[in-house]
């Protein structure tokens, strides 16, 4: 038979799987997105990119594996594999201290002859795969404890074990669609733009050109708050990632100041110095707004959101500028960045993520940059336990001892006063609203809010912002047939801010709420 006759037969078998229905638990040779790979390209990736998504890149979690037998074993369904159990077996095969042990996996009842599962294993101190493609027990040695403290631990918790669902093509699949995210091109651009489409429900609608508008700096405030959404490159793959899980619709976010000479300025938490860090900075108008415009290759779609008169006339601008000149150098808020996403314990994670995922990720981090780590969580971690210096085995280990869950620390609230090592940690979003509260607008019941807790969505939200659009400017939406409730000055596409000016301040806001894809509700308070 000629490779072009077996690719037609192929082809032909892979449809009739995709559209014939198993009959009666028939084991099949093999189903359609096992064999998809030896198609032609052309014709294997349209029906791929419709079986899988970049979320298949994230693992689920399955079980932890502690010690004990094949009659006390933890058992799961898998993607190719329908019947798994594994158990732990502690040896001293090594004759170390606290010797080593023998993961024990049985795998059996695949749903065709040619699917494989591929999981990952993953310990504090440790983290490794494998992939089983037969029916048969299969094992995954430890050779040797990593000390006292490994040993104990997966004496009490186990190896946690994740399945990657999507097998090992449709993981490889999803690195395909996460790589160009984060390229500064125009398959990135569209690779995020379908991204938010498919998963938050985002609309993209095109606006009339000119896409740039022509503003006048007479008409910017102090205060005036700066929404900035990237759609490419570095920058662009990140916030849109941050979107899908917070239900922000802006990644980044900047605020006017005018001085006591009427000169505008741009105060920003996640200014990118030369050196390529990012920092707190306080730049002219001028100079921040032509760089937008020539010199940010991340398509940037920028909205103004001015304050609401009776808000303006709150705003304590003198206030306002010692907090932005206290913070002025220090570097951009790492530290707390994902404990304002977090406030449950299961309802702030796009399946399939959930904190074990989290703790894998944090835990793969540790050991590729433990300094990356410290500085994005093992800080944080450690304020919410009363503790120093711990790194994330012995904050794993803390956790158990005082009775806690990992997903539950994760979830207590930040603390505005919390100083860190390199100062207090303000995000792009928090460094704003900490100016905010300095400038009097959460009077009476600033003390009773954390705004270390706020997304941008949760910013953007407050009903601190202008409602009467006869009062923007007259720039304002120039040239747009559809008039929004604030200023959108630069982009190709009409920003999208749900719930825009909404939500008056209460204590205690945001600290307790869900935020599940695609709707993203929350109850009233939380």
């Amino acid at each position: 038979m000629s490779p072009s006759s077996s690719a037609l037969l192929l082809a032909f078998l892979t449809i009739y799987c995709l559209c014939t229905p198993n009959v009666q638990g028939l084991k099949v040779p093999f189903r359609a997105k096992d064999v998809l790979p030896l198609l032609p390209r052309s014709v294997s990736w349209p029906i791929l990119k419709t079986l899988h998504s970049p979320v298949d890149i994230l693992p689920s979690f399955v079980g932890s594996v502690a010690e004990g037998s094949p009659y006390n074993a933890l058992e799961w369904k898998a993607t190719c594999f329908a019947g798994n159990s594994a158990w732990m077996e502690f040896h001293n095969k090594s004759g170390s201290e606290f010797g080593g042990g023998t993961l024990h996996i049985k795998i059996r009842n695949a749903h065709s002859w040619a699917c494989m599962d591929l999981y990952v294993f993953a310990t504090p101190y440790r983290v490794t795969w494998d992939y089983y493609f037969l029916a048969r027990e299969h094992t995954l040695e430890f050779k040797e404890w990593e000390g006292k403290d490994e040993f104990e631990y997966v004496k009490r918790k186990g190896v946690s074990v994740f399945l990657m669902e999507a097998g090992m093509l449709g993981t490889f699949q999803a690195l395909w669609d996460v790589f160009p995210l984060f390229t500064n091109t125009g398959w990135g651009e569209i690779s995020n733009i379908e991204f938010l489409k498919n998963h938050m429900g985002a609309s993209f609608m095109l606006r009339p050109q000119p896409w740039v508008t022509n503003v006048s700096v007479d008409d910017i405030h102090s205060g005036d708050f700066i929404a900035i959404s990237k759609i490419r490159g570095r920058w662009g793959g990140f916030e849109t990632l941050e979107k899908w899980v917070t239900g922000t619709y802006a990644g980044h976010t900047a605020v006017c100041l005018k001085d006591s000479e009427g000169k505008l300025w741009v105060a920003e938490s996640g200014y990118e110095v030369e050196k390529g860090q990012d920092i707190i900075a306080i730049v002219p108008w001028d100079e921040w707004w032509t760089f937008e415009l020539t010199k940010d290759d991340s398509n940037p779609h920028i909205a103004l959101l001015p304050l609401h008169p009776n808000i303006r006339a709150k705003f304590n601008e003198t206030a306002a500028w010692e907090y932005a000149l206290s913070m002025l150098g220090k570097p951009y808020g790492y530290h707390n960045m994902i404990f304002s996403w977090i406030d449950t314990i299961g309802e702030n994670y796009p399946p399939p993520l959930d904190a074990n995922v989290v703790a894998s990720v944090m835990t793969v981090w540790n050991h590729i940059q433990p300094d990356y780590a410290a500085n994005i969580w093992n800080e944080a971690l450690n304020k919410r336990l009363g503790t120093q210096g711990l790194d994330l085995p012995e904050i794993l280990v803390e956790i158990e001892r005082l009775g806690l869950s990992f997903d539950e620390l994760l979830t207590i609230p930040e603390q505005d006063d919390w100083i860190y090592s390199d100062g207090k940690s303000t995000s792009c979003v928090v460094f704003i609203l900490e100016m905010y509260k300095a400038a009097g607008l959460f009077d009476p019941i600033a003390r009773s809010i954390q705004v270390t807790e706020f997304t941008i969505k949760d910013a953007y939200t407050l009903k601190l912002f202008e409602n009467n659009s006869s009062r923007l400017p007259k720039w304002c939406n120039d040239g747009d047939i559809v008039k929004l409730p604030f200023c959108q000055i630069l982009g190709k596409y009409r920003m999208e801010l749900p719930e825009y000016n909404t939500m008056n301040p209460y204590p205690h806001m945001n600290e307790r709420c869900p935020s599940l894809p695609p709707k993203y509700s929350r109850p009233k308070y939380c």
